[in-house]
């Protein structure tokens, strides 16, 4: 790819072709979400040519219009959801959950790291490099859930946090949830195995199905951004749900 991206003003507006930001909402791991009907997974990997920092913000800001050209070309939406990501345990149900204005401009819901809708066309996102990404999908009522769980929010069980909600609110039953866990550190890069528990608390739960390809992004830097192997010099990944209409 081009390094083009790579001349893009922070904050700036495009719309940038497409070969430079593909979601790959078909992907192989989010198959078991995207072969179902009324659901819409994606995952934007790392993005060549623009430039990373060790502020968060700023390299999210150099992302923004790669990332809104293609939520908009691909889910049909001018802006995404998006969760604070404060590595605990809180989830937010969307629309109605109250916004800040996050550093690279855009709106977050402020003190969770997950989200859970019922309503179509309202699209989820979360960023991650290195901490897992969980997709929900309840075939049951059509709920859609997505949840950033790394090693502290894996410890508190954001993911039962998660379906608690959604069964709260949606009356979502467990035996109907479809989960996908998204690449993310494993050992042995990283000392804790946050995956293995994710996927205890999944069985726990009592979900319907469980999907885990094992992916490591301290393993591919060229698909990847890896917040461990890059030493915090790095860009995030977007996970997108949506509920179609």
């Amino acid at each position: 790819m081009s390094d083009e991206a790579a001349d893009i003003p922070l904050g700036g507006s495009i719309a940038p072709p497409s070969r430079f930001v593909p979601v790959t909402g078909a992907l192989s791991f989010l198959d078991p979400i995207n072969r179902l009907a009324g659901f819409r997974a994606g995952w934007i990997g790392r993005i060549e040519g623009v430039e990373t920092t060790t502020d968060r913000e700023e390299t999210l800001a150099r992302l923004r219009p790669l990332h809104e050209a293609a939520v908009k070309r691909d889910f049909g939406a001018e802006r995404w959801w998006r969760a604070e990501q404060v590595h605990g345990k809180g989830v937010a149900l969307v629309p109605g959950a109250d916004t800040i204005l996050s550093g690279d401009g855009l709106p977050v819901v402020p003190g969770v790291d997950g989200l859970v809708t019922l309503q179509p066309g309202e699209v989820l996102g979360i960023y991650v490099a290195d901490c897992g990404a969980i997709w929900l999908a309840d075939r049951g009522t059509g709920a859609v859930g997505l949840l950033h769980s790394g090693k502290k929010g894996s410890e508190l069980g954001i993911l039962a946090e998660g379906i608690g909600l959604m069964t709260k609110n949606f009356g979502t039953r467990p035996e109907n949830v479809v989960v996908v866990l998204g690449p993310c550190i494993r050992p042995p890069h990283y000392e804790i195995d946050f995956a293995a528990e994710i996927a205890c608390q999944a069985e726990q739960a009592g979900v319907g199905e469980f999907h885990d390809q094992g992916e490591n992004t301290a393993c591919d830097l060229r698909e990847h951004y890896s917040y461990r192997i890059e030493k915090g010099c790095t860009g995030r990944m977007l996970a997108l749900i949506v509920r179609e209409a």
